[in-house]
């Protein structure tokens, strides 16, 4: 949520920014929202303040036994307009919350505009590799080398599934274990959260309500989480922390549920784009004048993991459109796919500033006393396996068939080298 006082000091720079997404918001109808907004609170609590002053004038009159007919015809005419602008305050109170809800937040200065057109390269890591024998693309290698079960995941679950199998589900947990083990010696927190969350989460990560219905409902308060940074913001929702405390640094690992799905477009096909897919996410609470060097940090780390995997990769600052609303600013770090001549995504790295912390009501107390402020929230896919198993055997396979597994996941059970099987019938 965006500062409300921001948006009426500034209203032209919210403005302006705002236009970065292409998002064209009233700005000067909301401002006018807000005065009668203020106006109205200011009514009631004077209502407020008039009705408790008669009801002591009448409480003395009764104790005093005299005559308090008067002050009650004058309490029960305040009852009546005090109801009426209770009632009236509640509907500004909507309008205005459902305006502010609907504002994303405001991409940092250095976010350019427009779509994922102009999203600029920041850095690129090695080179693409070359092949002297016809390679295969990763839905051919997960088949011929027995990896992943595509129809039966069709069969199970319908549309968009699939079935780790053998050492597919062996390099799967390897890259998890990889993951979650690294994060941890450098000092984040593991947790596994709930899988089942209520919409309040959803708003707290500025989800819902504009997304609602883009992930998959149980019932009108619960949902599947979409990623763990969803359950990650909430885990101190509504608390005031010690400025001692921050950094906050979290590691989740869980199933994402997505309702977005593949196609049978190249881009889309094998475990790509699906409706269930594994990562692990890295969350940080940090003070608002370290949450820059947070990111770089977030950023360098799901680098290294990438890199460390052998994959050649890029990393890209999004412009303002392919930001998602409740990020000020984020970078992708995306790996080589051969087959597509292209990049994809195995990590997004953002910080939402205060943006998330409003809507949660995430605070800190500085020390020495001084007023409570919002944290700063980040997150990062530390890492998203769905592409990155792709990109491992399309980037490190051999002319034989064969593909050779990263040195470093050899100690989780993946095998040194994954060999062409007979597929299952």
């Amino acid at each position: 949520m965006l500062d409300v006082t921001l948006i009426r000091q500034h209203p032209d720079r919210v403005q302006d920014a705002l236009r970065k997404r292409a998002v064209d918001a009233d700005i000067p109808t909301f401002l006018a929202l807000d005065a009668a907004f203020r106006e109205a609170r200011t009514a009631v609590e004077r209502l407020r303040g008039e009705r408790r002053r008669i009801s002591a004038d009448i409480a003395v009159r009764r104790r005093a036994g005299e005559a308090a007919e008067e002050l009650q015809a004058d309490a029960k005419e305040l009852t009546d307009r005090l109801a009426a602008a209770e009632t009236e305050l509640a509907r500004l109170t909507r309008e205005h919350r459902t305006f502010l809800d609907a504002l994303p937040n405001l991409p940092d200065d250095d976010v350019v505009a427009g779509g994922k057109e102009n999203n600029q390269v920041v850095r690129v890591t090695g080179t693409p590799p070359q092949f002297d024998f016809d390679a295969k693309d990763h839905v051919r290698l997960t088949e011929e080398l027995g990896l992943v079960d595509h129809k039966r995941g069709t069969r199970l679950a319908g549309s968009g599934y699939w079935v780790y199998r053998g050492d597919g589900a062996a390099l799967e947990w390897a890259l998890l274990n990889h993951f979650l083990d690294t994060h941890r010696r450098a000092g984040y927190e593991f947790v596994l959260p709930p899988h089942l969350l209520t919409y309040e989460a959803g708003y707290t990560a500025g989800q819902f309500p504009k997304f609602a219905d883009e992930v998959f409902r149980t019932d009108d308060d619960h949902f599947l989480l979409p990623t763990a940074e969803t359950a990650l913001v909430n885990l101190h929702r509504g608390e005031t922390l010690d400025e001692a405390e921050l950094p906050l640094k979290y590691v989740a690992y869980t199933p994402c549920y997505r309702k977005e799905s593949g196609s049978h477009r190249t881009a889309d096909r094998g475990t790509l784009r699906g409706h269930q897919f594994n990562k692990v996410e890295l969350f940080q609470f940090a003070r608002p004048e370290d949450s820059e060097a947070a990111q770089r940090e977030l950023l360098a780390r799901a680098e290294e993991l990438v890199a460390g995997l052998g994959l050649h990769h890029r990393v890209t600052q999004l412009a303002a459109e392919d930001t998602s609303p409740a990020q000020a600013k984020t970078y992708d770090v995306e790996v080589w796919l051969p087959s597509l001549g292209a990049y994809a995504e195995v990590s997004s790295v953002s910080n939402a500033r205060e943006y998330q912390a409003r809507r949660g009501g995430i605070r800190y107390r500085p020390a020495g006393g001084a007023k409570s402020a919002y944290v700063h929230t980040l997150n990062a896919s530390g890492l998203a396996t769905s592409r990155l198993l792709p990109a491992v055997l399309e980037q490190h396979q051999r002319a034989d068939g064969t593909v050779e597994v990263p040195r470093v996941l050899r100690r989780w059970g993946a095998p040194e080298l994954l060999r062409p099987r007979v597929t299952r019938g």
